[in-house]
């Protein structure tokens, strides 16, 4: 990889690391680095008449992590990320599951396996299952099994030494952690201390360390693979969260640069406060919706505090992920209704369920010859019309407490629409004869994420209320990229012209049929290309809490006709956009 054109030419002795950056900011401070938290563990054969046994000690050892992780839920300060319980729970869950606990018992008796053995093995074989997924944010979820199964060897084993030494860097200042992974029980353990960053040699976008980094608004860099290896206790280190980049035992005059960068980035942050409330208009008038993606209910207090106008897209799959069963209709009602409460009458935007055919909700495991492509999202929905009934009536009846927008994922044809519709009808008549409050009149739309539904949006267009773009799977269809694949990732172009081509017509047949159009993908919340989607004609924007802030003074500080001028030029020759053209 080659290193981002913000890093100084002074630094060319200066090891160098790059990963992936979650949280922008700078961190300048001492690695303490955990050690590696897989335990390698026997392998062998129990007697038969030792299998009773070694499942009890299985179980016990299930049972006391459970039992630790609610601790530690119930015992968060109240000045925790919320993520962070929620993180716990879902931890605590899957260790209950029975795909887990019941398959390493059956390993245990009908292979003779010892525990730790039985329990890696099934381990691999969930982690793998997840691996296949197409949604990121799904497929992340497999670190969640390796981190619980991980907790419980540390049980079976007796090992607690997995947190860093702090006492073996004697510095003041902050301190940045370096780890393989880091769970939501490590981050708990790790709140309190001196803490600048967290680097991981896993991890995404979406992954526990993330999510909990962005809520603490600290620097974060992500899938860095060999970091852990590279880095010593007690290494100074700059971390640069926007360019991903990780500079180790840099010179005074590189560590000089950076600290005069971050504390500009300081002041930057304190005067972007006073833009919270503020209007995000153009310097030509152009008003632009700015909104909030969220993926728990707790989130959308994040959303009204950042000054999102709405939710953009509420991520439903938290309520069925993590269990054997589905969740009731008041349990989804409850969860719904608490967000639309929270926004205080401005509209909240739901996905139904966005989930892939590898997996099955109830656990039963599927053969798909190629998931990204198969039995998933509105195409699962369809096929599982009671499941699909049960979010649809709990919707509409949160919608009787403020205004919901009903988004359906991966649409490809028409009748799909419309059989989506017909569902809708039938859950508001069913509440209507049962005489629930409810709001039958919800706003209707589809996410634009499959090339086909791109290239003829104007008849889906004309059948929904809006569209939302979903940029991540879309540049994935339209360059077949997997970018969770480390071989062909670097290929992954969101600057492809035939990405931005789809994206400026689905705008432009918006625009002429009055239909708002919003991006909801990883682009949306992304300060350098904001002047280029305001280029395509973009008016709604939706994004991480986070990253409001940042885009809204972007925003602010452009002027949207005359991008769209030099937008246009550029895709009418099928040129590349030179980003630096669209500045000021």
């Amino acid at each position: 990889m080659s290193p981002p054109e913000s890093v100084p030419s002074a630094m060319c002795s200066t090891l160098c690391l790059y990963g992936q950056g979650v949280v922008r900011g700078y961190a300048i401070g001492r690695a303490v680095v955990m050690s590696a938290a897989s335990l390698e563990v026997a392998h062998y054969r129990i007697a038969e008449k030792d299998i009773e046994s070694e499942q009890r000690r299985f179980t016990l050892a299930v049972d006391e992590t459970v039992r630790e992780l609610g601790q530690m839920a119930e015992d968060l300060p109240a000045d925790a990320p919320r993520e962070l319980g929620v993180l716990l729970s879902v931890h605590a869950m899957l260790l209950q599951d029975p795909m887990l606990v019941q398959s390493v018992c059956q390993l245990i008796a009908e292979r003779q396996y010892n525990a730790e053995w039985a329990l890696t093995a099934q381990g691999q074989i969930l982690v793998e299952q997840f691996s296949l997924m197409d949604d990121a944010y799904l497929r992340e979820r497999g670190a969640d099994v390796r981190q619980v199964i991980e907790r419980v060897l540390r049980v079976l084993s007796g090992s607690v030494h997995w947190l860093p030494n702090l006492d073996a860097v004697d510095v003041d200042g902050s301190l940045i952690v370096v780890a393989r992974d880091i769970s939501p029980a490590d981050m708990m353990r790790l709140r309190g201390g001196r803490f600048g960053a967290f680097l991981t040699d896993l991890g995404g976008a979406t992954s526990h360390t993330a999510i909990v980094a962005r809520s603490m608004n600290v620097p974060a860099v992500v899938g860095m693979g060999l970091v852990r290896t590279l880095v010593r206790d007690g290494d100074r280190l700059i971390v640069d969260g926007l360019n991903g980049l990780v500079l180790v035992n840099p010179s005074e005059a590189v560590l000089r640069e950076y600290q005069e960068r971050q504390a500009a980035f300081l002041r930057e942050r304190d005067e972007l406060k006073a833009l919270r409330f503020a209007p995000a208009v153009t310097l030509d008038g152009i008003q632009i919706r700015m909104e909030a993606n969220i993926e728990l209910p707790e989130e959308a207090a994040d959303a009204l505090a950042a000054g999102a106008e709405g939710i953009g897209l509420f991520r439903s799959e938290f309520l069925f992920m993590g269990r054997s069963s589905l969740p009731s209709e008041e349990e989804q009602y409850e969860a719904y209704a608490s967000v639309v409460r929270t926004m205080a009458g401005r509209p909240v935007t739901i996905r139904t369920l966005d989930i892939g055919a590898d997996k099955t909700l109830d656990g039963e495991v599927t053969v798909a010859t190629n998931p990204a492509l198969g039995l998933r999202a509105i195409r699962y929905c369809l096929a599982n019309p009671e499941m699909f009934n049960t979010q649809l009536r709990a919707l509409l009846r949160a919608a009787a407490h403020g205004p919901i927008r009903v988004l359906f994922p991966m649409v490809s044809h028409m009748h799909e629409i419309h059989a989506a519709r017909r569902a809708l009808a039938r859950a508001a008549a069913e509440l209507r004869t049962a005489g629930l409050p409810h709001d039958a009149a919800v706003q209707v739309g589809a996410m634009v994420e499959i090339p086909a539904i791109a290239i003829a949006i104007e008849p889906f267009a004309e059948a929904l209320d809006f569209l939302s773009i979903g940029t991540n799977d879309l540049i994935q269809y339209v360059l077949a990229i997997d970018r969770g694949d480390t071989d062909v990732a670097s290929l992954y172009d969101p600057m492809h012209p035939a990405v931005l081509r789809l994206i400026a017509h689905t705008i432009n047949v918006g625009e002429r049929l009055g239909k708002p159009v919003s991006i909801c993908g990883e682009m949306a919340g992304d300060v350098r290309v904001t002047r280029m989607l305001l280029g395509l004609g973009l008016t709604g924007f939706s994004m991480h809490p986070q990253q409001l802030l940042d885009v809204k003074k972007e925003i602010r500080r452009a002027h949207s006709n005359a991008l769209r001028v030099k937008v246009a030029s550029a895709l009418n020759r099928a040129e590349r956009i030179d980003l630096s053209t669209l500045d000021a």
